[in-house]
C-alpha cells in the first residue's frame, strides 16, 4: 500500500505532494494514511531517523499525545453505556480520596469544564506561564525516564488554585484526563489498559495501539523523534524515542499506529462502537472552542461541511486524527520532528494540518490548534 512501492507513486500525486512540502516546512518525517471514496492511500516522506536517508515507515509505532483523550473518552462512554458509569454524576463519588469539589461531574472532565489546574501548566491570560511538571529543557531531559504517579500529577493540580468554578468556562486540562482514566480504573477494579482492550482494541481488532503507563518502551517499528536544548553553552540533540511519559499520563500517553487510528476512528464516527445517543453527546460541542467529550467538532465551511478530530503532540511526536461525520473519510498521520523549549516546530505542525485538511476534506482551515499539544 505504500507509495514507495513501483505502481503506486502515481495514485495520489496531491497527497504526495502535500507531506514532501510539509517536511520542507520543518518537520523530520510524515507517514499519511487516507482512507475515502477513492480508497485507501498510504505514504512517507522525510526521513526515519536524524541523519539518515532511508524514509519513515508508512508502518511505524508513535507517540499520539492528546489523541489518547478521545480513547479515553470512548471508554468512559462506553461505560456509560453498560450503566456502571453516569455522565453528571460527581467525580468524588468515585474518588474519594482527594476532595474533590462535588460539582464536578464525570462529563466536566471529558469536556474540560471542571475548572482543575492542569498538572503540565497553564498559559495566564498575561501570557506568563504557571508551571507544573517539567517538559521544557535540560531539566526535562535529565528526568525523562522518571515516573510520576498519577495521583501525585492530581495533587499538583489541585494545590493550585481553580481556573473557575465548575462548569463556569472552559480550560483545556491534562489533569481531567488523568481523573478520567481513574474513574475508569476505580468502576471496573482493572487498569485502563485492560479495559482499552475489553471495549475498544479487542473488538476492533486493533493490534498496534498500547496504553504504557510508565514504560519508557515503544513496540518495533517505529520512527524517531528528538529534543534539542541548550547545556553549558552548548546546544545538544537527544533521541526522545523512549521516553517515560508518566509526566503527561492519561492526558497524552498512548501509541498507536496510522492504520488503528483509522480503524478506531472511522468506527467511532460510523457508530460502530458507541450508541447513537452517546454518540451524538459526544459530538455536541461546547460553545468556546468546538469541543465535546474527548472530540473537536470543526465546520470547514460550504461544500465541506463539519469534520471531526482530535490531533495530540507530545516530545518529539505528533498525531493527526480527523473523520467525517459518518466515517467514510479519515486521514491519520504520524508526525516526528526535533523538538525544543521554544516549541519552534509549531508553525510546521499547523502546515500539516491546515494543508492536510485541505487536501483531503476540501477545507482550507485546520482548527484550533492550540490544545493540541498536551504540554502546551
Amino acid at each position: 500500500m505504500s507509495p514507495s512501492l513501483p505502481g503506486r507513486q502515481q495514485d495520489r500525486p496531491e497527497l504526495q505532494k502535500a507531506i514532501e512540502e510539509i517536511v520542507e516546512s520543518g518537520l523530520l518525517g510524515v507517514q499519511l494514511r487516507v482512507n475515502d471514496e477513492q480508497g485507501e492511500w498510504v505514504g512517507s516522506a522525510g526521513a526515519r531517523e536524524l541523519g539518515r536517508s532511508a524514509r519513515p515507515l508508512t508502518d511505524g509505532h508513535f507517540r499520539i499525545g492528546s489523541s489518547t483523550k478521545s480513547f479515553i473518552a470512548t471508554a468512559v462512554l462506553l461505560l456509560v453505556a453498560e450503566g456502571r458509569l453516569g455522565l453528571d454524576a460527581p467525580v468524588a463519588d468515585h474518588l474519594s480520596g482527594f476532595g474533590l469539589d462535588r460539582r464536578i461531574t464525570v462529563r466536566m472532565l471529558l469536556q474540560h469544564t471542571s475548572g482543575i489546574f492542569s498538572h503540565t501548566g497553564e498559559l495566564n491570560e498575561d501570557g506568563t506561564i504557571a508551571p507544573g511538571v517539567p517538559w521544557r529543557g535540560k531539566e526535562w531531559v535529565d528526568k525523562r525516564f522518571h515516573t510520576y504517579l498519577p495521583e501525585d500529577l492530581v495533587r499538583l493540580s489541585l494545590s493550585r488554585p481553580a481556573r473557575f468554578a465548575p462548569g463556569s468556562g472552559w480550560s483545556y486540562s491534562n489533569t481531567n484526563y488523568v481523573l478520567a482514566r481513574m474513574v475508569i480504573e476505580s468502576v471496573t477494579g482493572r487498569s485502563f489498559a485492560e479495559e482499552l482492550q475489553r471495549l475498544v482494541l479487542r473488538p476492533l481488532g486493533m493490534t498496534g495501539t498500547v496504553a504504557p503507563g510508565a514504560s519508557p518502551e515503544i513496540p518495533e517499528p517505529h520512527n524517531h523523534g528528538y529534543y534539542r536544548y541548550r547545556e553549558t553553552g552548548q546546544e545538544r540533540t537527544v533521541d526522545v524515542t523512549r521516553h517515560n511519559p508518566s509526566w503527561v499520563a492519561a492526558g497524552g500517553d498512548m501509541i498507536s499506529t496510522t492504520e488503528d487510528l483509522h480503524t478506531y476512528f472511522s468506527a467511532l464516527m460510523g457508530g460502530r462502537l458507541l450508541p447513537a445517543g452517546l454518540l451524538a453527546e459526544m459530538r455536541t460541542p461546547e460553545a468556546t472552542i468546538g469541543y465535546g467529550l474527548g472530540v473537536f467538532a470543526q465546520d470547514l465551511g460550504p461544500g465541506a461541511g463539519t469534520v471531526f478530530h482530535h490531533n495530540g503532540a507530545t516530545i518529539g511526536s505528533a498525531a493527526l486524527m480527523y473523520g467525517t461525520s459518518d466515517g467514510s473519510t479519515t486521514m491519520t498521520a504520524g508526525l516526528t520532528y526535533v523538538d525544543d523549549a521554544d516549541m519552534s516546530v509549531a508553525p510546521a505542525f499547523r502546515t500539516a494540518q491546515q494543508r492536510l485538511v485541505s487536501e483531503v476534506f476540501g477545507g482550507g482551515q485546520a482548527g484550533p490548534t492550540r490544545p493540541t499539544r498536551p504540554t502546551r
